[in-house]
C-alpha cells in the first residue's frame, strides 16, 4: 500500500510531510525520503519537498509548547499510557536541565544548536517541551526551533546528498 502512495508525485509530498511530523523522527528521517524521491522519476522538486519538510515539523510546536506538559503531567499516572508519558517528561526535563546548565544567558542559542544538531532525540518536538519547561517564551522559542531546524535541514541535506551520490555512482 505504501509503496502505491509514494509512486505518485503527491503521495511522495504527502510522506515527507507526514513523517516530519513523527516525534524523533522528524526531519532527520524525511528528508532521506525526500532525497530518495527525487531518484524515482516523478519530478519530485526538493525545494519543495524541504519547505514541506519544515512546514511539517514546526506544525507541532505550538501545541507541544502549550499543551504537552498539561497533557504529559495528567498522564503521567495513568496505567496504559503513564509509563510513555514519565519518559516523555523526564525527556524534556532532561533537555531542559542540560540546556539550561551549558547555556546560561546563552539559552536561545543552546536551543538553537540542541534542535539543529541531529542525533536521536534532539529534535523540535524535545527542544519545544525543554523550552516549555524552562518557561522561555513562545516567540523566542518558535524563532530558535526554526534556526534549529534550519540547521538540522543543511546538515542533513550534506549527509544525504554524500551518502546517495556515493551509493548511486556505485551502482552506476
Amino acid at each position: 500500500m505504501l509503496k502505491i502512495f509514494t509512486e505518485s508525485l503527491i503521495g511522495q509530498y504527502i510522506t515527507v510531510f507526514i513523517v516530519s511530523m513523527v516525534p524523533l523522527v522528524e526531519l532527520r528521517g524525511a528528508i532521506p525520503f525526500a532525497y530518495g524521491f527525487v531518484h524515482t522519476g516523478t519530478g519530485f522538486n526538493l525545494l519543495l519537498g524541504y519547505i514541506l519538510i519544515a512546514i511539517g515539523n514546526m506544525i507541532p510546536v505550538p501545541l507541544i509548547y502549550f499543551l504537552a506538559r498539561k497533557v504529559l503531567e495528567w498522564g503521567k499516572d495513568k496505567p496504559v499510557i503513564g509509563g510513555f508519558f514519565t519518559f516523555c517528561l523526564e525527556k524534556g526535563e532532561k533537555g531542559g536541565q542540560k540546556l539550561q546548565a551549558k547555556a546560561g544567558q546563552g539559552l536561545f542559542v543552546a536551543l538553537l544548536l540542541f534542535v539543529g544538531i541531529p542525533v536521536p532525540g534532539t529534535g523540535a518536538w524535545t527542544g519545544t517541551l525543554a523550552a516549555s519547561i524552562l518557561d522561555m517564551g513562545f516567540k523566542k522559542t518558535v524563532l530558535a526551533v526554526i534556526g534549529g531546524i534550519a540547521l538540522a535541514s543543511i546538515i542533513v541535506g550534506l549527509v544525504c546528498t554524500l551518502g546517495f551520490g556515493a551509493l548511486f555512482g556505485i551502482a552506476a
